[in-house]
């Protein structure tokens, strides 16, 4: 591979073809490096207290709400403000930055579209790169594209509000180095969108807006606040320019909800119900307490205790403080099937009538097809408003560590195994081959869910649980299921189909990060080794 130094401090390890000298212009490269040179170090350090902390927890420890900021707790301040193409975000749909998914969530029926480089996306240097450029042309309104029939896809007049998710502070960028050390994928996706975009989404009444995932403290908070505060110095831009929402999608982030909105009071306009990394979460901090083991994925949805509390406490906390409180994602597909679309469509109604009675501002969906059944719910529940940052839950119990760690009861089956595994292999299969985003089984699978199905039977294994039928789930068990299950999706998808793909690799992997005995932490950092 060739290497190619562009600037003094970085060295990028792949020949520039056009779209990345579109891109990597001088000027972007020499922000990206000022941010790289200025905040690796920080980042780097806040990932060993991530680590530190976690080994507290697998040593018997809970997490639990801290105290070294009790007086801002009591005190009575909000954040900065909202801007006002903010203001309603009633519908957000979420997606990779591939160009015609960019073009149709931009037309959709939604107020938001959230174009994500990190969970649904598998960052590939040629993917990631042209994200980049789609999200240039869709901000410049310029964006269109062919499909093999000639059909032309373009941007419809007032297309929805664009938020960048950038990828989290673990995902390195390992196509440009500082100091022979990967460079955050975090700052790369940042510094890009923003260097790029900011003076013309300020010339049409917009602005440079993120959502941040994978947060778990803070002090991660805090770190990209400096970032953002660095970024509107450095372009004389009046400070809260850059807006951001932040995703409450680790358990440890959910004890500190009131900390992170004061870290990034200048820049946060609310927080976010990432329902499935949260679920994941939970596994992976508690993975070693046998009393705290999950089960089948189907059985943990949000009526549950523990979610339920999670939910409530975020409305509350975040509408105190004048920000927004997010619902999850549904992550249900409409079905040609007329009898399951409207199974579908009852399940969506059901989970967004929670969302929006207990005061979200919003939600997400990840089909332009659930729009319209997910706009009317959200309609009749907000009227004529823009929001429900009035509705302050003020008169609810106070919410305990307790009930936020509650054990959720439900099945452990066979059946649920099996299809966690089914999901797991088919979702690595296409990830490792640059699609981060996947339609399986009625469902739109993103690294969030596989997550859940991996880690579950991790869990089991480690803990010896026993399925609904009275078998105890051993690494034996699993790998005899697995080579099972890899007979029925090659009957599923075909010989053709699955002899062209990269399933044996995916097997291959899975297994090894199931049966491994310290639990991989994210399935995307060994399978990034996969991707070109």
């Amino acid at each position: 591979m060739t290497q190619q130094l562009i600037s003094a401090e970085l060295t990028f390890h792949r020949q520039p073809g056009q779209q990345e000298r579109e891109i990597l212009t001088d000027t972007a490269v020499d922000f990206l490096t000022e941010l790289v040179t200025r905040f690796t170090p920080s980042r780097n350090a806040l990932l060993v207290e991530r680590a530190k902390i976690q080994r507290k927890i697998d040593a018997g420890e809970l997490p639990d709400f801290i105290s070294e900021m009790t007086s801002i707790k009591k005190e009575n301040w909000q954040i900065r403000g909202i801007p006002g193409d903010l203001q309603n975000r009633r519908v957000e749909i979420t997606g990779p930055v591939e160009r015609k998914m960019v073009i149709n969530a931009l037309n959709a029926n939604v107020n938001v579209f959230m174009a994500d480089f990190e969970d649904s996306l598998a960052p590939g240097w040629e993917k990631v790169i042209a994200g980049q450029i789609n999200l240039r042309d869709a901000v410049n309104g310029t964006i269109s594209y062919v499909n093999e029939a000639g059909k032309i896809y373009q941007l419809k007049p007032n297309p929805a509000v664009l938020i960048c998710r950038v990828r989290g502070l673990h995902l390195p960028e390992k196509h440009v180095t500082w100091r022979g050390e990967a460079i955050p994928g975090s700052l790369f996706d940042f510094a890009l969108y923003f260097f790029h975009n900011v003076q013309a989404l300020l010339a049409k009444g917009s602005g440079p807006y993120f959502y941040l995932p994978k947060t778990q403290t803070y002090q991660e908070a805090a770190w990209w606040s400096e970032v953002f505060s660095y970024a509107e110095d450095r372009f004389d831009l009046p400070r809260g320019t850059i807006k951001a929402t932040l995703l409450i999608e680790t358990l440890p982030a959910v004890f500190q909800m009131d900390e992170i909105l004061w870290s990034l009071r200048d820049h946060i306009v609310g927080l976010n119900c990432g329902r499935w990394d949260y679920i994941f979460s939970y596994i992976k901090t508690l993975k070693n307490h046998p009393d705290r083991v999950l089960p089948d994925r189907q059985s943990v949805t949000m009526d549950q205790g523990f979610l339920d509390a999670y939910s409530r406490l975020l409305i509350k906390t975040c509408h105190r403080r004048g920000a927004f409180a997010m619902g999850g994602m549904a992550a249900f597909i409409p079905c040609k099937d007329a009898e399951r679309n409207e199974w579908v469509l009852n399940k969506v109604k059901a989970d967004k009538q929670r969302e929006a009675s207990n005061g979200h501002d919003g939600t997400w969906i990840a089909h332009p097809g659930l729009a319209e059944t997910v706009m009317a719910i959200f309609n009749q529940t907000l009227g004529d408003g823009l929001n429900q940052l009035h509705v302050t839950r003020e008169q609810d119990a106070v919410i305990t560590a307790e009930q936020l760690l509650a054990p959720c009861h439900g099945e452990r089956t066979e059946a649920g195994m099996r299809a966690n595994i089914r999901v797991a292999v088919q979702y690595i299969e296409a990830w490792i081959n640059g699609n981060g985003c996947v339609p399986i089984y009625g469902l739109m699978e993103d690294a969030a869910t596989a997550e859940i199905s991996r880690t579950s039977i991790w869990q089991w294994i480690r803990h010896g649980k026993t399925l609904q039928g009275g078998e105890v789930v051993t690494e034996a068990l699993f790998r005899r299921m697995l080579t099972e299950e890899m007979l029925v999706i090659r009957e599923e998808l075909g010989a053709q189909r699955f002899e062209q793909g990269r399933f044996e690799e995916a097997a291959a992997l899975m297994e090894r990060i199931t049966t491994e005995s310290e639990l991989v932490e994210f399935l995307t950092l060994p399978g990034y080794r996969l991707l070109p």
